[in-house]
């Protein structure tokens, strides 16, 4: 990943975009094989298994029922107590939102998170809580919180679902790009500040030790989950009390994926969203990746997120 030397080799087309600059940092064992990018809407993998018919043998049928005691009945007629989804939010320096999530007899259920357009896929842990730091992406930001016990959205928000609004009053001084995108595609954002090379001090990612850059980036969703939705966030905060963040110049923000076996030879989707002038701007990119005889090599895709230009202070 680090020091790598990367080849142009072709131009990649995004809804709404003006251009992407589309790369491949070729392995030692592997030359660049040139790709397309285009619009599109992901697509999740098919699995084939799960069309096979399943044998079911040595089935018993009884009417026998199994015996109640009168106290497992009467505990049975009561409602579980805390079932209910609780929600809270809170702004933290930075445009940040500690978000804790509460419902003690869910332990382990998936919910998905929606803000703004962004939408992350996260999991209660054994005690059915959640405590997470998200970056906003408005002053006002509101957050929705679905939980997967019901099929159908509107109705798990209307009966189960919880919305959290939290103001943001530091939301002007930051700037923030999202790169989101759904299963396990491989990608990242790589920021390199100030004219930073990789591996340099400024180059930010989500290998790289947080001290090394003035920016900050985070990791939302549960990769863990099948097919989940999962998001990088890159964040600059042009705080005139932090010396690290007074510089000026560009800072170049590329998107990164590796070649797996996971990912190779198919076609995966991504979606970015970058804060501008209060408002959310999103691109959409579907990109071919070569076969798997490529495995180990980078796709690297520039201009897909405009570079952050920071004024001095």
């Amino acid at each position: 990943m680090l020091n790598k030397h990367v080849i142009l080799i072709s131009a990649a087309t995004v809804a709404c975009a003006l251009g992407i600059g589309f790369m491949m940092q070729p392995s030692a064992d592997h030359q660049p094989r040139m790709q397309q990018a285009e619009a599109a809407q992901p697509q999740l993998p098919q699995d084939s298994a799960l069309a096979q018919p399943v044998a079911i043998e040595k089935i018993t049928l009884t009417s026998a029922k199994p015996q109640i005691s009168a106290s497992e009945r009467a505990a049975r007629a009561v409602p579980v107590a805390g079932c209910a989804l609780q929600a809270e939010g809170k702004a933290l320096p930075g445009a940040l939102v500690q978000l804790q999530l509460s419902a003690p007899c869910r332990p382990g259920e998936r919910i998905t998170l929606h803000h703004q357009g962004m939408m992350v896929t996260e999991t209660l842990d054994e005690d059915g809580a959640l405590d997470l730091v998200i970056p906003a992406l408005a002053s006002t930001a509101t957050f929705i919180v679905v939980p997967s016990s019901a099929s159908d959205p509107a109705a798990a928000l209307a009966s189960a679902g919880r919305v959290v609004q939290v103001a943001v009053p530091d939301m002007a001084s930051v700037d923030r790009v999202v790169l989101q995108w759904r299963g396990n595609s491989g990608f990242e954002i790589h920021a390199r500040e100030f004219g930073a090379q990789y591996g340099e001090a400024g180059h930010v990612w989500h290998g790289a030790d947080p001290a090394q850059g003035a920016g900050l980036l985070l990791q939302l969703g549960d990769p863990a989950q099948l097919v989940p939705h999962l998001a990088e966030i890159y964040s600059f905060r042009r705080d005139a009390d932090r010396e690290e963040t007074k510089a000026a110049g560009n800072i170049e923000i590329s998107i990164e994926t590796e070649i797996t076996e996971i990912n190779c030879g198919r076609e995966i989707a991504a979606q970015s969203l970058r804060m501008s002038d209060g408002r959310v701007q999103s691109r959409d990119l579907t990109l071919a990746v070569p076969d798997c005889s490529a495995t180990g090599d980078f796709l690297v895709l520039n201009n897909l997120v405009e570079n952050l230009k920071i004024a001095s202070r």
